[in-house]
């Protein structure tokens, strides 16, 4: 077998990493091109200084950098030393205890070390200056252009042919597909290209007509004359590699010389077209010149850290292009445009060969099994997220906030705002905090609903938890499950699916049975070929032909609009719509006066078209906050007439009125019901049992992507989506502990204020999601106990919904 023609624009770590993977599978009609010498081409994988550090906030990341680790290892091309993150403030020592249980719930090993220990670790440092650390012994120092020549060699054993000096200049397309890679040196037919070019990524995608959110970056690293205490040194490095996070440096030995990297200079963005060539550039093309200046507080800081380097001087040093993307992620996936035409971008050393194998499978199986790389697609952006001042902005704010401690709800600031809602001047009159969601302000909570304390008891989060979060939050929370309140829906992600075909394509795409009367609504998955969840859907029959889809982001309108045939119309409605969700025991008694629709007679899951007033609409008898109510849908235009004609009906007919609610109470009541969120609850890696979501499957309603696979993944299910309740309030991606072996994490978490307890969805093994079980959450310092309960919390026979 030697699988499609494929050709490879990169020979850097991903690149190389990407041949070897491909030709292990069999797929040896690869080639791979590089306009510069290999294996040290010019790009950011021959400058990088090589430090793995592989704890991150993301599972995916932590996981592709513990593959590329094993990897490396077995290539001989790394250096196991470990890695030591040092704390020099309290804030950073916490931070340091919440990372040591992302490495707890991700399966690598790490242990928090007192200052002693941190000492006797690295005896470089200064232990007045340190107050803990956090060490990973796997951590370590790869040797990327040896790590590039090993994968390629193995790739030229299997037949992969590799061509230095090849400058590409041209992608050639037919048919709105690939059809070759034109070089300085000749054309290279190819049935896939895949873009791995890093630096130039950007401007190899223009090519294709493709815009890669990637900014080219330098930055600083710097190396020391000889350091007193590693003179005699022989050996590269024995002490771990080192982070000073507080200050924004990080550390590695070069025998009796010390390299020295700096994030806390200004931003030097550069455009991929302004990089030199291979031949042009002075030393290679990712190395422009140093620039002291920016280094001095680096330098000071780490006099400081370090007493030994205070006789030692800095020597030399580079301003080297590393690659940013918008929200610190890969960019992995095929083009929308065109067909054949991949990405693997934004890719560090220490992700490396993680994502090579990730696209391997990827390219051909049809889908990744060892990763779930819903966080890396290069299609999950809106089109405000790949606009050019946009991908700059974001590319130096995430530079600058490289090693920032980022909490979870912690918005962007800038550019801001970008996307309003017609609701939005009603909202800034009732004091919204705004948070951000796909570049939406959504409200959080409202100033305006502070009297709505008077009497009720809100328990207050720890510090952390209480980030973000006002005592408002359960006032809207309980306000909306004793009367009515209305919640801005906007943000959610609105498709219409039309034309003669439509009926046939979404029983196909989805698991569950949308071939009912005008009006159903029906929940559904999206499942991949595997039988992993790829989104939860609504799906209303608006007409015999025509659908709208309530779905997650634009992942949904590119799987969709993939599969789509010539007799099916997929539009994305988001922008020139609107919705509020009106939901409490009280709906109907604010709404049914505004319109001539017998809302008593509109079933939960099932909809109509209507007017409120003067505005036309769609209303969904949908519920997310577990209460009677509608999703109200109606045309940006007329989305401000719609709020005010509800707010003025609650304000002048309704006892007690109405109340806006914020996305807080909306989270609150959402776990008190037990509702899943794809992309924190359940993900590609996850299938719809595990999940708790087997009733949304049909597979009685005949073929269904993924279907096959799920008949046999349905009888070995061996862990589950599982309900806690807590004494306190955590917030995600924490550590779940049976004894002192940790079993699974947090997704989502949040205070139930009409059931008075703290809820935590976790996933745990099958064996241990029995209710009753108690287990333990590993939150910084502590160890929270936690129960596995019955769900839904609230409301379990469903009857404030259906009444």
């Amino acid at each position: 077998m030697t699988g499609q023609s494929v050709v490879i624009i990169g020979a850097g770590v991903v690149g190389a990493a990407l041949a070897d993977e491909l030709s292990a599978r069999g797929w040896t009609d690869v080639t791979v091109v590089d306009q510069g010498d290999v294996p040290a081409t010019g790009g950011s994988s021959s400058h990088a200084p090589g430090l793995v550090f592989q704890i991150n906030g993301s599972k995916t990341m932590t996981e592709m950098a513990r593959y590329t680790v094993e990897k490396f290892v077995e290539l001989d091309s790394f250096l196991q030393v470990g890695g030591l993150e040092v704390a020099t403030t309290p804030e950073r020592l916490a931070e340091l205890r919440r990372r040591q249980g992302w490495a707890a719930s991700w399966g690598v090993e790490a242990r928090l070390l007192s200052p002693e220990e941190c000492v006797a670790m690295h005896s470089l440092l200064d232990r007045d200056k340190v107050l803990g650390g956090l060490y990973i012994p796997t951590d370590g120092l790869a040797k990327a252009v040896k790590a590039v020549d090993a994968q390629l060699s193995r790739a030229r054993e299997r037949g992969v042919r590799v061509l230095p000096r090849h400058e590409v200049l041209d992608v050639r397309t037919e048919g709105g597909r690939v059809a070759a890679v034109v070089t300085g040196q000749g054309e290279i037919p190819a049935d896939i290209v895949v873009c791995c070019a890093g630096i130039w990524g950007p401007r190899v995608a223009r090519m294709v007509g493709m815009e890669l959110p990637l900014t080219p970056l330098a930055h600083q690293l710097a190396w020391t004359g000889q350091v007193p205490d590693l003179a005699g040194q022989t050996v590269e490095a024995s002490r771990p590699i080192l982070r000073h996070q507080d200050a924004d440096l990080y550390y590695r030995e070069r025998f009796d010389t010390l390299g020295i990297g700096y994030y806390g200079h200004r931003p030097m963005p550069i455009s991929s077209d302004d990089i030199l060539s291979v031949d042009a550039a002075e030393v290679m093309p990712s190395v422009l010149t140093f620039t002291p200046d920016d280094f001095a507080g680096a330098w000071s800081e780490t006099q400081s850290l370090l007493p030994s380097t205070r006789s030692a001087k800095v020597e030399e040093g580079i301003n080297g292009l590393f690659s940013f993307t918008t929200d610190h992620l890969p960019l992995m996936g095929q083009s929308r445009e065109v067909e054949g035409f991949w990405v693997a971008e934004a890719v560090w050393v220490t992700h490396s060969a993680g994502v090579g194998r990730a696209m391997a499978e990827w390219l051909v199986d049809g889908h990744c099994t060892s990763f779930d790389l819903h966080e890396c697609d290069v299609n999950r952006f809106e089109p405000h997220q790949i606009a050019p001042d946009y991908v700059l902005a974001r590319g130096c704010q995430n530079y600058v906030e490289v090693y920032d401690i980022i909490h979870p709800l912690q918005p962007m600031e800038h550019p801001r705002p970008l996307r309003t809602s017609p609701f939005h001047p009603r909202q800034q009159e009732l004091g919204a905090l705004f948070l951000e969601a796909s570049g939406w302000e959504r409200p959080q909570w409202y100033g305006a609903n502070e009297p709505l304390l008077r009497g009720r008891e809100i328990p207050a989060p720890g510090d952390w938890a209480a980030r973000y979060w006002s005592p408002i939050v359960g006032a809207e929370a309980q306000a909306t499950r004793e009367s009515v309140a209305m919640y801005d829906m906007t943000a959610l992600k609105r498709l219409e699916v039309s034309g003669p075909g439509a009926v046939a394509f979404l029983q196909r795409l989805t698991t569950g049975d949308v071939d009912k009367s005008v009006g159903s609504v029906t929940y559904c998955l999206l499942l991949d070929t595997d039988g992993g969840i790829r989104s939860d859907v609504t799906v209303a029959r608006l007409g015999p032909q025509h659908f709208q889809v309530g779905a997650n982001g634009n992942l949904d309108l590119d799987w969709l609009d993939r599969h789509r045939p010539a007799d099916v119309y997929l539009r994305d409605i988001t922008p020139g719509t609107c919705c509020v969700g009106v939901w409490g025991p009280k709906a109907r008694e604010l709404v049914q006066p505004l319109t001539t629709a017998d809302l008593t007679a509109l079933r939960y899951f099932r909809g109509t078209r209507a007017y409120i007033g003067n505005v036309p609409v769609t209303m969904l008898r949908l519920s997310y906050v577990g209460e009677l109510g509608w999703e109200i849908y109606t045309t940006a235009d007329l989305g401000l007439k719609l709020w005010d004609t509800l707010w003025g009906a609650g304000r002048d007919r309704l006892p007690g009125g109405v109340i806006a609610a914020g996305r807080g109470a909306f989270t609150s009541l959402r776990l008190e019901k037990g509702y899943r969120s794809f992309g924190t609850d359940m993900t590609f890696e996850h299938d719809p049992y595990e999940a708790g979501l087997g009733f949304a499957v049909k597979l009685d309603k005949g073929d269904f992507i993924g279907r096959d696979a799920l008949l046999a993944r349905k009888e070995s299910v061996t862990r589950r989506l599982s309900c806690l309740l807590t004494d306190e309030v955590v917030m995600g991606r924490e550590p779940v502990y049976d004894g002192d072996r940790a079993v699974g994490h947090v997704t989502s978490a949040a205070y139930g204020h009409t059931i008075g307890k703290a809820i935590a969805y976790a996933w745990l093994p099958a064996s241990l999601a029995t209710p009753g079980q108690t287990v333990h959450i590993g939150y910084f310092d502590r160890r929270v106990k936690a129960v596995v309960a019955e769900e839904p919390l609230f409301d379990p026979a469903m009857t404030r919904l259906r009444g």
